[in-house]
């Protein structure tokens, strides 16, 4: 729906057309995009929660905002799976963290584009904070705009909603998602500089249809409710913006602070301001410092020996044992028929072999959920052929040294693993807090110690 609203003058190209969506593909999934001016930096736009690539261009305001963006940028827009013209998923298929940062990569390769600076508002700045994380060397810069890293509150992270007030939050949406009324309550609550625009009310409930279902909308939402990516921002090497207004009534300006203190070098701008998006109240306070942050970081290259990774270790219980009662030559077979189960696992879920210690792997990942899995099919893949093993998988800051992977991160897993149990996968606090919205369930096993290390660890178990 088109509400004919006026077009702002002078900035970039015509918002009266909107520029062609294209696709890219990642697995069978189809990510949709589109590609704005043709500025020296690829700048990739997240905006938070859900989008639709045709319906943005239907408000001036937002219109505006991406017209400046594209004046100093290749600017790259993408409708996250699950919504707007992307493919749409069930409820019960959405995608975690590192599927999302599998996306963007798949956008980057069809555009040829060798490194883009990422910026993500609210729940897309933690999508961003991973993708920075883990493929720094496609991360030429992170812009952070109103964003939280964990979603709900917790005795440690006193930044966000409570319980109560998501439950509140959610009920509502689920009742009133894509309507009038819903909208016109709504821009008060999020925007208060636009309360009783009613155009932009209406184009507001048009764009809640196009962008998502009601169910599908209160997913998504979920999956942030249950997000906790703390552990993400200590690793990521590549220059960073974070901004926040002062008064942002959704994202409070503490937990932009928070962020921005957690990230090695990063710059923190607060701005004056009572809207959440960045597109309502004073855009170019936004825009003027964005633009003013990537001229500046332009061309710097990243730290490639640091990134996120997620380590697996795995080892077969009562290996010595089985290897006296069968002796040399039929432990040995039996070794060769478990590497040759675990290596097409390892391949299937994008995994790289580290090291075999005999009995045992030690293999790496870019995403939790994907080492999560790939531990519970070894696990299953052991049964046939008379073996348990157990597993360990944690999430943290890897290092390369002379081509070898090491850090503490390692150390961690490596400890994980030698907690748990026969045919049982052992994780991390970090690894589920990571995997919110891959479906995986998680049991808790308490705190322990692990050898070497200080303080006390919470381990979970996966349930099958």
């Amino acid at each position: 729906m088109s509400l004919a609203l006026p077009r702002i003058e002078g900035l970039g190209h015509d918002s009266a057309v909107n520029p062609d969506v294209s696709y890219a593909r990642n697995g069978k999934v189809a990510i949709a995009f589109e590609v704005v001016g043709d500025g020296p930096i690829d700048l990739v736009y997240l905006p938070g929660f859900i989008n639709n690539l045709e319906a943005v261009w239907d408000n001036p305001l937002l219109s505006r905002f991406l017209d400046r963006l594209a004046t100093f940028s290749r600017l790259i827009m993408i409708d996250r799976r699950g919504a707007g013209l992307s493919d749409r998923l069930s409820a019960d298929d959405l995608p975690p963290l590192e599927d999302l940062a599998d996306d963007v990569n798949a956008v980057l390769d069809v555009l040829g584009s060798k490194r883009a600076a990422v910026f993500g508002s609210s729940d897309c700045g933690s999508l961003c904070a991973m993708f920075a994380a883990t493929h720094p060397e496609r991360t030429s810069a992170l812009i952070l705009y109103a964003t939280s890293a964990r979603g709900s509150l917790a005795p440690d992270y006193p930044f966000t909603w409570t319980d109560q007030e998501w439950d509140r939050y959610l009920a509502e949406l689920r009742a009133g998602w894509g309507t009038l009324k819903y909208a016109r309550e709504s821009i008060p609550f999020f925007d208060p500089s636009l309360s009783g625009d009613a155009q932009i009310a209406a184009w507001y409930a048009s764009f809640q249809r196009l962008a998502a279902s009601p169910t599908s909308a209160e997913a998504i939402e979920r999956i942030y409710y249950e997000l906790d990516v703390r552990a993400i921002l200590p690793t990521i090497g590549v220059p960073t913006l974070v901004l926040h207004r002062t008064d942002d009534p959704i994202e409070y300006v503490d937990a932009g602070r928070d962020v921005a203190a957690h990230i090695p070098g990063a710059r923190f701008v607060e701005l004056p301001g009572v809207d959440h998006h960045a597109w309502a109240g004073d855009q170019d306070l936004v825009l003027d410092e964005i633009e003013r942050f990537l001229s500046g970081v332009h061309g710097h290259e990243a730290d490639f020996d640091r990134v996120l990774a997620t380590v697996l270790f795995t080892d077969i219980v009562g290996s010595t044992q089985r290897a006296v009662e069968l002796g040399d030559r039929e432990w040995r077979n039996l070794l060769e028929a478990h590497h040759a189960r675990v290596r097409p696992l390892l391949k299937h879920y994008h995994g790289s072999e580290v090291d075999t210690a005999g009995d045992g792997f030690f293999a790496t990942f870019d995403g939790p959920a994907r080492g999560v899995r790939c531990a519970q099919q070894i696990v299953e893949a052991m049964r046939p052929i008379g073996l348990e093993v157990r597993a360990g998988v944690h999430t943290g800051e890897a290092q390369t040294i002379d081509g070898k992977v090491g850090g503490l991160a390692v150390a961690i897993g490596a400890r994980v693993g030698s907690k748990a149990g026969p045919s049982e996968v052992l994780v991390s606090q970090t690894v589920k807090d990571l995997t919110a919205g891959s479906g995986l369930t998680f049991e808790d096993r308490g705190e322990h110690e692990l050898k070497g290390l200080p303080d006390l660890w919470r381990l979970y178990r996966v349930v099958a």
